[in-house]
This record gives structure tokens, C-alpha cells and sequence, in this order.
């Protein structure tokens, strides 16, 4: 297995889109299973937000979180400085090969990671492996496939393509949320629970948000990188795509739906 490649890369609308994630809209469904003096591994924790809020949740309880870009880890941690946590710890690592003991977490959390990865079983084992026993190992993924919008946009079909193209061209998988239960059981776990929930664009300012960071992601990001270097796309086409999502956010009866997949998997 070679060099992963992330497809979304690290550019600021990248970041800025990640940095806006919150526990409560991202991981619902752990919530109720998190307690003050609980110990957590944020796997791909990106610029922090949601690991901040698992921070205040256990309390004072261990908060680590991890990822391999340094330049997001340091957002992280000024972050978290801001808020004041005092039990947060930020670090650079690889999710195949996690640098903590065996059954070091009560919970070992991933939001929107295995989607990105060559093998996620490989890293659902080593994510299980740092877990103790009676743990959780919480993933949530994305199903690109499952995206639907209205009004019909050719723009939008491109861009899905396009995405789809890039991703699988980094062996990824960008319909990750249908497949998080095959995985799980793959990688070895008995007691799973398995859910779902949705990110809904639809109002103005839901829309413009939405379609801003993406019109831009679609010009200056790791996709188009990717996608000219691979011959995926021209620069028209690229800036038609762009155009195609602020067109999108101008309609007023404007919807786009994003389905996630989720699970609960107990070590």
C-alpha cells in the first residue's frame, strides 16, 4: 500500500468548513454515552472544534486529539487554549499505526475520516486495539452517492463526478457511511449500533455557506490540484462547477441533503 493522499486537502476553505463542526451537529449519537473523567482519542481531529467540545463534556478527563497535519494541530490547540481546557492534548500521528498502548481510551472517535483511507479495517483494528474493554470505537462517514439536491444542477452531477473520480483515484471511498457496518464487522466487532443522520442546506444562509465554501474548495483546494493534474477536468470546467454551486445558493427553494452513516462499535 502507498502514500494516501487526502482528497480535500488543507487549504483554508477546507479547514474553515471543518472548523465550524460541533459535537452536538457531528456526533449526536455519542453524546449520551459520554461522562466527566471519560478518556478520548479524536482520530483526525482536524482544526479541534468537535474535540473541544468533547473536552468540556468529560471533563477532566484526558481529551486527546490527533491528526498528521501540523498546521491544523496548531489551530487546535489555540482553540482549545481560548477556551480554556485544561484537558486537552493535541499531537501528529497515523491512524494505522496509533502511538498509545493497548486499551489506553474509554473512546476512540472519527468523524468523516475512513472515507479518506486505503483500508479502513486496518484502521478500525488499530483504533479498537488503543480502546479498553467495554469502550467504544465511534465512527461517522459521509455517503457522496446519497447526496441529493434541488434544483437539478448539471453544475452539481459535474462536481459529484468529478469528486467521485478523485477520491477513488486515492483508492478511497467516498460512499463511506453505507459501508461503515461491513467494515466494523470485518474488522472484527460483535456489538454495533449502527444509525444515521443528515446535514440539511436549505435555507439562505444555510445555502450560502454551503455553496461558498464548496465554489471555492472547487478552484483553489486539493481538488482542483488533483483533478487538472490527473486530467479529471480543465480550468473551465472547474470555474463552470463554481459557478454552478453559487447558482445553486441563489435558489430560494434551494435544498441540499447530505446523509451520514454512523456507528457505535463496542470493544
Amino acid at each position: 500500500m502507498g502514500p494516501e493522499t487526502y482528497s480535500h486537502g488543507h487549504h483554508r476553505s477546507v479547514v474553515a468548513a471543518h472548523a465550524v463542526r460541533t459535537a452536538k451537529d457531528c456526533a449526536a449519537y455519542l453524546l449520551p454515552e459520554l461522562q466527566p473523567g471519560m478518556s478520548v482519542l479524536d482520530v483526525g481531529c482536524g482544526p479541534g472544534s468537535i474535540t473541544a467540545d468533547f473536552a468540556a463534556l468529560t471533563a477532566p478527563g484526558p481529551v486527546t486529539g490527533l491528526d498528521q497535519s501540523e498546521d491544523v494541530l496548531t489551530q487546535a490547540r489555540t482553540l482549545a487554549a481560548e477556551r480554556g481546557l485544561q484537558n486537552t492534548t493535541f499531537t501528529a500521528g497515523n491512524v494505522y499505526d496509533l502511538d498509545f498502548p493497548d486499551e489506553t481510551f474509554d473512546v476512540v472517535h472519527a468523524h468523516q475520516v475512513l472515507q479518506h483511507l486505503m483500508d479502513p479495517v486496518a484502521a478500525l483494528r488499530e483504533m479498537r486495539r488503543v480502546t479498553k474493554p467495554g469502550g467504544l470505537v465511534a465512527v461517522r462517514d459521509a455517503d457522496f452517492h446519497g447526496m441529493s439536491w434541488y434544483p437539478a444542477s448539471p453544475a452539481l452531477t459535474e462536481w459529484m463526478q468529478t469528486y467521485q473520480q478523485i477520491a477513488r483515484g486515492n483508492q478511497a471511498e467516498p460512499d463511506a457511511g453505507r459501508h461503515l457496518l461491513s467494515w466494523a464487522l470485518e474488522a472484527g466487532f460483535t456489538d454495533i449500533t449502527p444509525s444515521s443522520s443528515n446535514w440539511l442546506y436549505a435555507t439562505p444562509e444555510q445555502r450560502a455557506w454551503h455553496a461558498g465554501s464548496w465554489s471555492e474548495r472547487v478552484l483553489q483546494s486539493a481538488f482542483a490540484e488533483q483533478a487538472l493534474e490527473r486530467g479529471l477536468a480543465d480550468q473551465a470546467a472547474l470555474e463552470r462547477i463554481s459557478a454552478g454551486w453559487q447558482a445553486w445558493a441563489e435558489a430560494p427553494d434551494g435544498w441540499f441533503l447530505m446523509p451520514c452513516g454512523e456507528l457505535l462499535a463496542r470493544a
